[in-house]
């Protein structure tokens, strides 16, 4: 067993993410402009917001032992669709799918092990191109990918101080032959989608997002280009995508829908609403998407019923209350009652209970104070924050107001964008 595999499932979901989008045709908008994270494009390439490298500075606690590197992505495979003849076609109907030219997409891996002593390191690789052809009976599908080469070069250095870590720089580089200027003919040369998986012997990292305060320095003198490194477990994943530290995959998930941050309920529900000619295409656009269409559609009711309503960090009744109230809890200090205190406004305590007009003031941003000027409402509430500002929250009058006090979500306003309704009924 690989030590990599306890991540493999959040890896492949930031390899897949984006990859093919609801609804899961070719024909879609969204699905002609793809691959939007972790793309290192060749050098030649003219748009300075797409690089041909990126960078990942990690903290090791230790300056001995080895790191195991692997440097996934994927490389771009064209799909073109041939008649009989062996001449191309816009669309090939089977019995079982809608075929059209597209874009699929190959799993790259390149793997290494390293002692930091050997460091620095420079490690060169090379995909091969090529094309293979599929028979469909009616025709064909002709798959192209075009050769990759890069590499990635890995340096380690001591940082001064007495806590014995270093800093452990990783640069991956796409130098792949220029292709073709516009983005759709450079991502055919392209490291698509690219994260870094590194394990280490005999040190461990350090995580950047919450260091302990002896390491906050040297954290901040790390340099990361397009790729942020978080801890997983006891790995570093470097990821085009920001994550905290330790992510993992909702385990009521029952496999890849290619949009990680979305909800597996909805998109399931969604793609059980495609017609049959919709499912058709779909089967012919991908591969992986006519994998998943058949998951979805075979799901039974008891595992679609897993994905609803789940609650997740609540803390068991029979568990004891804390020995200590936060700090922030209004039931640390009893001289905080947002129920009964109360503000000046014009001279007059405003508190719960009394009605006021709003005035949304122009410090505000929010486009919508356009709907709320002048609207009339209950204070619910007065609250003070961490820099010691004061929140009045109102409910507005009207069904409105009662939808807000039913869940509990009120408009929050400072006291200058209030106006007392004094003796108003």
């Amino acid at each position: 067993m690989s030590r990599f595999d306890a991540v493999q499932q959040v890896a492949d979901a930031l390899l897949f993410e984006g990859y093919v989008l609801y609804p899961y045709r070719a024909s879609d908008g969204k699905n002609r402009v793809r691959w939007q994270f972790g793309v290192l494009m060749p050098p030649g390439y003219a748009d300075p917001s797409e690089r041909s490298w990126s960078q990942t500075d990690c903290l090791l606690d230790g300056s001995d032992g080895e790191v195991t590197v692997r440097l996934r992505f994927l490389q771009a495979q064209r799909r073109t669709v041939l008649d009989v003849a062996g001449v191309e076609v816009g669309a090939l109907e089977t019995a079982e799918a809608t075929y059209v030219p597209w874009d699929e997409a190959v799993e790259q891996c390149v793997e290494f092990v390293v002692r930091l002593s050997e460091l620095p390191l420079r490690k060169g690789f090379s995909i091969p191109g090529g094309s293979i052809f599929e028979d469909l009976g009616k025709g064909q599908l002709r798959r192209s990918r075009q050769p990759l080469a890069g590499f990635v070069e890995l340096s380690a250095s001591e940082l001064p101080g007495p806590y014995g870590v270093c800093r452990l720089r990783l640069r991956v580089e796409n130098t792949s032959a220029d292709g073709d200027h516009d983005r759709a003919g450079a991502l055919q040369r392209a490291l698509i989608a690219h994260h870094v998986l590194v394990a280490a012997e005999g040190a461990r990292f350090l995580s950047l997002l919450e260091p302990p305060e002896w390491a906050t320095g040297y954290v901040a003198a790390c340099e990361n280009v397009r790729i942020f490194p978080v801890l997983a477990g006891e790995l570093l994943l470097s990821s085009p995508i920001i994550l905290y530290d330790h992510p993992r995959i909702a385990p009521e998930s029952q496999g890849d829908l290619f949009d990680a941050t979305e909800i597996d309920e909805i998109l399931s529900l969604r793609t059980m609403t495609l017609t049959d000619e919709e499912k058709r295409e779909v089967r012919g656009t991908d591969p992986r998407a006519a994998a998943m269409l058949d998951r979805v559609d075979g799901m039974p009711q008891e595992l679609l019923d897993r994905l609803h309503g789940t609650l997740r960090y609540v803390r068991e009744v029979t568990a004891p209350e804390p020995a200590e109230v936060p700090w922030w809890d209004p039931g640390n200090d009893s001289t905080v009652s947002p129920e009964t205190d109360t503000v000046q406004v014009g001279g007059v305590a405003v508190g719960n209970g009394v009605r006021v007009r709003l005035r949304p003031g122009i410090r505000r941003a929010d486009a919508q104070d356009m709907f709320l000027a002048d609207r009339v409402g209950t204070v619910v509430a007065v609250l003070a924050d961490v820099d010691g500002q004061t929140h009045v929250a109102v409910a507005l009058d009207g069904e409105e107001g009662e939808v807000q006090r039913s869940h509990g979500r009120y408009l929050y306003f400072a006291p200058d964008e209030l106006e007392p309704l004094v003796g108003a009924g």
